[in-house]
């Protein structure tokens, strides 16, 4: 009998060896790498979706952004796809009139395949309609900012080639100082109305009653190459002007997965508050609505007040941010109703990590999913993990498919520091160093349209060896030992704003055109409970004149959208200079905008007397507090 249980418990021994060491394995990774499975999951999912865009290149069968429109439209017709100001707008009415859209693009504006279209709209349904029809025709499509005055809309134009205009109705009257120039250069415009007492313009709403709903030959939309552009978005430049960063359909399929990765699916309904010609909106949200078969809630201007009535009213589940929309949403008044909706995640960038805490313990376990990433940009990091206060996460198998480097920067000469041999430095982890994705086959940059100078300068070369060459994404980041990457800082000429990108260079420009102004330096200063950094200029003034803070404000309301008018004014004697004859901005950001520490001249930006008013320690207590209204 002892004889016979012997091999019982042999047998039993062993497999209980196995049992503990397997538990002591799994306990090991848990303890040494936590997140192994997860990002795994998450890596394989990706490069799944990777390799069937690699498959698109290799069979020349391209199946576009537009063309997954087409098969969802085909699929679930009459499945909502734009809710929007109370309508419902279905899959087959979206097809069919953007089918009408193209028919009048193709026999009334005589567009041609390869034709570049501009397009100056709020958000609506027939945002969606003209886009979908223009690609439908062969036309790649230009968004233009709504908020861009003459010089800058008009250059627009020049850098991607537009010849034709289509306007919203509601902004025809933002062209009337430059319609005539448009005219001289042989821009046509067509305007989203019916008829027009205007004689310089076409409209476009009359022209689709006769239109046919049926599709246009799909050979026009029809392209062999994932690297054919097929969008250009505007982003602030450098050089004082817009950038169009060419968007291709590899850049538009990449961006559509953005939902589907996170773990969105069909059933979900989408709530997109941000502006269609930014990339968020018309790549990440309208884009994901289409790969996912969704619904989304097309909204025309964000209102903290109406969201979460929007949300419930639409059973909104996935909800696209950025920071300071968030940061708006709980300084609304608290209510009963703050938790009551079915919103289970947000997608966004640039979330604070007190804004980010305090959002989910007041309206719920929301998972907050963080992606970052430009819209020329070609690296992109996302927080599949949730980590408040990170923008992504990286790993060994991330690293090993997408090559970026963290090295070290000089903040106040504002460069890269190289070692004796003219090369960069990378930082240890948990330092903060700019971040830099390298160039290749699997991580292209395409660039800007109109000149290839802005598109070089974007590169850095001969990084690392002679010979290579990164993206120079213009951010600080740091990356601590566990793989979690967080944003510290803009470098560059560049600063952010109400959500939107300040190029310090064109606000230069326009407030040097003021009469008293000799000198201007512009930069962006962090105020306390706000996101990103509000504009501030130091200011030289010519001899023999005075600061005139009536004529700035009449200056910076006319020439600047709102968000890049600078909130505070500096008066100083000399203008501090770099060793390379830059302007010096380190140490005006380091001093801040406190006058009771700066013995310089401060002005502050009021709407109420229409005009740049001095700073005294009571509107900066106020600003501090958050009492005044910036």
């Amino acid at each position: 009998m002892a004889a016979d249980m012997a091999p019982s418990l042999g047998w039993l021994s062993a497999v209980s060896a196995v049992l503990a060491g397997v538990f002591s394995l799994h306990m090991l990774q848990r303890l040494v790498f936590p997140y192994l499975w997860r990002d795994l999951r998450f890596l394989l999912k990706v490069v799944r979706y990777g390799v069937r865009l690699e498959l698109f290149g290799l069979t020349r069968s391209v199946r576009t952004v537009l063309d997954r429109f087409v098969e969802q439209a085909q699929r679930i017709p009459d499945k909502p796809f734009v809710l929007h100001d109370g309508a419902t707008h279905t899959y087959r009415d979206v097809e069919q009139r953007s089918n009408r859209f193209a028919h009048v693009f193709l026999e009334r504006l005589r567009l041609r395949k390869g034709d570049c279209v501009a397009v100056l709209m709020n958000n609506e349904p027939d945002f969606l309609c003209v886009w979908f029809g223009l690609a439908k025709v062969g036309c790649s499509v230009a968004f233009l900012n709504t908020n861009i005055k003459s010089k800058s809309l008009l250059h627009c134009f020049h850098c991607c080639g537009a010849r034709t205009l289509v306007v919203g109705s509601d902004l025809v009257d933002s062209l009337d100082g430059i319609l005539s120039s448009l005219q001289e250069d042989n821009i046509q415009v067509w305007v989203m109305q019916s008829h027009s007492e205007r004689t310089n313009v076409h409209t476009l709403l009359d022209q689709l009653d006769e239109a046919s709903t049926q599709p246009v030959p799909a050979e026009l939309r029809s392209t062999s190459s994932l690297k054919t552009p097929t969008l250009y978005i505007f982003t602030s430049g450098t050089t004082g002007l817009p950038k169009a960063a060419v968007i291709t359909h590899l850049q538009s399929l990449k961006a559509a997965a953005g939902f589907w990765a996170f773990g969105a699916s069909e059933d979900d309904v989408i709530y997109i508050p941000l502006p269609l010609y930014h990339s968020a909106a018309s790549l990440i949200g309208v884009g994901g609505t289409i790969e996912l078969g969704a619904t989304c809630v097309l909204k025309k201007k964000f209102s903290a007040s109406q969201f979460w009535t929007d949300c419930r009213k639409h059973g909104v589940t996935i909800f696209q941010y950025i920071g300071e929309l968030c940061r708006y949403l709980c300084n609304q008044p608290k209510t009963e109703l703050d938790q009551v909706h079915k919103v289970r995640m947000g997608v966004g960038n640039g979330l604070r990590q007190d804004v980010w805490r305090e959002f989910q313990s007041r309206f719920g376990d929301i998972k907050m999913c963080e992606v970052y990433g430009s819209t020329e940009g070609n690296l992109c990091f996302m927080n599949h993990i949730g980590r408040i206060g990170t923008v992504g996460r990286s790993n060994f198998f991330y690293k090993v498919l997408f090559k970026y480097d963290l090295v070290k920067y000089d903040m106040v000469k504002d460069e890269p520091v190289k070692d004796e041999r003219g090369f960069c430095q990378r930082v240890k982890n948990g330092e903060t160093g700019l971040l830099l994705s390298k160039v290749s086959a699997i991580s292209p940059f395409f660039g800007y349209a109109g000149s290839k100078q802005l598109t070089e300068k974007k590169l850095m070369r001969n990084v690392f060896v002679k010979g290579d060459a990164y993206f120079n994404t213009g951010d600080l980041m740091a990356e601590d030992q566990e793989g979690f990457i967080c944003f510290r800082d803009r470098v560059g000429d560049t600063f952010r704003w109400k959500g939107e990108n300040v190029a310090t260079t064109e606000v230069t420009e326009v407030l040097g055109l003021v009469d008293f102004i000799q000198e201007v330096n512009v930069y962006g200063m962090e105020v306390p409970g706000h996101e990103g950094r509000a504009g501030m200029a130091a200011l030289i003034i010519r001899p023999g004149l005075t600061f005139d803070g009536d004529k700035l404000f009449e200056c910076a309301s006319r020439d600047l959208p709102a968000y890049a008018r600078p909130l505070f004014i500096r008066l100083q004697e000399v203008m501090e200079m770099t060793s390379t004859f830059k302007q010096q901005k380190f140490q005006l950001v380091q001093s801040g905008f406190n006058p009771s520490t700066i013995s310089d001249p401060l002005y502050v930006l009021d709407y109420q007397q229409k005009s740049y008013v001095p700073l005294t320690d009571h509107i900066y207590q106020s600003v501090v507090s958050g009492e005044r209204k910036l």
